[in-house]
């Protein structure tokens, strides 16, 4: 991370503004970069850029490796002659709060096909990346629509239909194209990308079909164990993810070299990486297959140091931030400090008005990012009003909150404030929202999760010129 003091905003694409129902690689997301800016930060901290899973949720993907099809810029195609005005027109959705993710499913497949068909009789774009987890994805993604979800039925003489395949190659090279001159054009804004790298995948995903010897699996090629986490702040009993775990004990030298290549593909898409579940290198919680709760789980030891020097060695220019929240022994927290990658500071986990916090403001030392809450906390407005009373009002003391500053813009300057080379804020804080702007909730499923979206009007001069007098105050 750099020496230097700075900050950024935390909005995933998805939350973009736009006329076709979710948030895009296109006008939205330059406007978005320019706002950042015009507002002086740094940083865009974005959610994983991979096809969701389950409940849309971006940490239960079927690739490590894949873009989301739904965030491809409609109107490009539009410009490029492989969609109509017209057909593009039939994909606006009047739903600028909220994605429609059932809607998505039924519509956006069908109308990128249309462009694909029209790509076959057109020369190659020039600027097609190389993408060499391609073939495999395709492979995958086929096969998943002519036979269903679940690899294990395919049985192993499933061949993928070949158009099929040439469709998704399609897709994805059309994804990255757009991400690339998208990220060039933050970088040429001085503004840096942060991505996020969710440590599991799902078990139905091209990794568990095309390296199944990556993961703990059975001498029938099924699961073992599951991941999950334990009781802690986010959960009474814990979360039971359901997650294939790495065989870091059986093969090693195999999982290590798929971190690396994952590290190698990063570093291509980002500046920056939030590495998710950090603590998991350490110790990761272990939870029997079938287990009626993630309380039945242990924790096992995970491949330790040397997968992060072998990590920083493949790609020492990428910055690293550790996501080492939750309640971590003495052990995972000096792994976490000997690792010399920042950890975060959550400022809604600080306000405990009995006892000292390791996040409270004046104790965010320099080497850590500072966060006023994340994509899985309440917003700040949110916790200040569901808080225990003595909670909220220490906070309010401690922040010096005034109803006429907007409560939203006392905490960032409170965490703006700290020492914390970095200072990151959800848009939704920006904008002092409260319930109704919260991302996501752990351990859930239902429509309000990951569908949040901002509108266009909000993202003006007038708070842009307040987070730019922010940065000019406390020198970020």
């Amino acid at each position: 991370m750099s020496d230097s003091r700075s900050s950024g905003i935390l909005m995933a694409v998805s939350s973009l503004p736009g006329p076709y129902g979710i948030g895009s690689l296109g006008a939205g997301a330059y406007a978005f970069v320019d706002f950042l800016a015009r507002a002086g930060q740094r940083y865009w901290q974005i959610l994983p850029l991979v096809p969701p899973g389950d409940g849309a949720s971006p940490y239960m993907s079927p690739s490590a490796f894949a873009g989301n099809p739904w965030f491809i810029d409609l109107d490009q195609l539009v410009e490029e002659g492989l969609l109509t005005r017209q057909e593009a027109d039939t994909a606006r959705w009047n739903s600028p709060d909220r994605v429609d993710y059932g809607w998505l499913a039924r519509t956006r497949m069908p109308l990128l096909r249309r462009a694909w068909e029209r790509s076959r009789t057109l020369p190659s774009p020039a600027d097609a990346p190389q993408l060499d987890w391609l073939e495999d994805y395709a492979a995958f993604a086929a096969l998943h629509e002519q036979l269903g979800s679940g690899w294990q039925r395919w049985g192993a003489d499933a061949v993928p239909d070949p158009e099929r395949m040439d469709f998704h190659r399609f897709v994805q090279t059309a994804f990255y194209r757009q991400w690339f001159a998208l990220k060039k054009y933050a970088n040429a804004k001085s503004v840096r990308i942060m991505g996020d790298i969710p440590i599991y995948l799902s078990a139905d995903s091209v990794e568990m079909w095309k390296q199944p010897e990556l993961f703990q699996l059975d001498g029938d090629g099924r699961l073992k164990a599951v991941a999950g986490v334990p009781p802690d702040a986010f959960s009474e009993d814990g979360q039971l993810w359901g997650n294939p775990l790495y065989d870091w004990q059986g093969n090693r030298e195999g999982v290590f070299a798929f971190w690396r290549r994952r590290m190698n593909w990063c570093a291509r898409l980002y500046d920056a990486v939030r590495i998710d579940h950090f603590r998991a290198f350490h110790t990761y919680w272990s939870v029997p297959l079938g287990a009626a709760s993630a309380k039945q789980g242990r924790w096992l030891p995970g491949p330790g140091m040397e997968l992060l020097d072998a990590l920083r060695q493949a790609q020492p220019q990428l910055e690293l931030i550790a996501e080492d929240l939750g309640d971590l022994d003495e052990q995972a927290l000096a792994f976490v400090r000997g690792s010399g990658i920042p950890g975060m500071k959550v400022m809604i986990f600080a306000f405990d008005p009995h006892t000292e916090s390791a996040y409270l403001p004046h104790n965010c030392h320099g080497d850590c990012v500072v966060y006023t809450g994340t994509h899985d906390t309440p917003t700040f407005v949110q916790w200040l009003n569901e808080a225990e009373p003595e909670q909220a009002a220490y906070a309010r003391d401690y922040l010096r909150l005034r109803a006429e500053e907007g409560l939203g813009w006392g905490v960032i300057a409170g965490a703006w404030a700290t020492a914390a080379r970095l200072a990151i804020a959800p848009m939704q804080d920006v904008l002092g929202l409260g319930a109704d702007a919260r991302m996501n909730a752990p351990g859930t499923m239902g429509d309000h999760n990951w569908s949040w979206r901002v509108r266009a009007e909000a993202l003006n001069d007038h708070v842009a010129q307040r987070l730019r007098h922010l940065n000019h105050l406390y020198r970020r």
